[in-house]
C-alpha cells in the first residue's frame, strides 16, 4: 500500500504539470458547419409567396425598406397584398383601408410580364385612388449582362 499512495502522489504531481488548460475548437467547428449546410439547403425551402415571371429591364435595383408593402399580380390576374388576397372588385377600398393610418403611403407592383398592360393600369388607378402617394413597378435586371 505504500507504494501505491508514492506512485500516486507522483502521478497527480505530475498530472498538474501536463494538464491542458485549451479547450478543442474542433468539435465546435464541426457542429458548426453541419448546422451552416443544414441553413443553407433548408433555406429556399422555406421562401413562401405568390409565384411570378418578372419582365426584365436594363435599370439598376433599388434599394428596399422593409416596411415597403409589396402588391403582386399573378398570371391569373388574381391580386395579393404581401401573402393575404385581395379583391380587385375593391381593391381601393381594401387598400385605403389597409393605408389609413400610415404616413408613408408607398407600395411596389410586382407584375407578371403575361398580364396585359391594362390590367396592371387599373391597379395602379385603383391604388392612386385610394390615396397612395409613390406606385412603383418591381422588375429583373436583364440575363446576359
Amino acid at each position: 500500500m505504500g507504494m501505491g499512495n508514492s506512485s500516486r502522489n507522483q502521478s497527480s504531481s505530475y498530472g498538474m504539470q501536463s494538464t491542458l488548460s485549451e479547450i478543442n475548437v474542433t468539435p465546435l467547428v464541426d457542429v458548426m458547419l453541419v448546422l451552416l449546410i443544414i441553413f443553407m439547403v433548408s433555406a429556399p425551402l422555406m421562401q413562401q409567396g405568390v409565384q411570378v415571371d418578372l419582365p426584365q429591364s436594363k435599370s439598376s435595383s433599388m434599394d428596399e425598406q422593409p416596411e415597403t408593402m409589396v402588391l403582386t399580380i399573378n398570371k391569373n390576374e388574381e391580386i395579393y397584398l404581401k401573402d393575404q388576397k385581395l379583391n380587385a372588385a375593391i381593391l381601393a377600398k381594401q387598400i385605403a383601408a389597409i393605408y389609413e393610418h400610415k404616413t408613408k403611403k408607398e407600395i411596389f407592383v410586382h407584375a407578371d410580364k403575361t398580364i396585359p398592360y391594362g390590367y396592371v393600369a387599373k391597379v395602379m388607378a385603383d391604388l392612386k385612388n385610394a390615396g397612395i402617394d409613390r406606385v412603383g413597378l418591381v422588375t429583373q435586371p436583364e440575363q446576359g449582362q
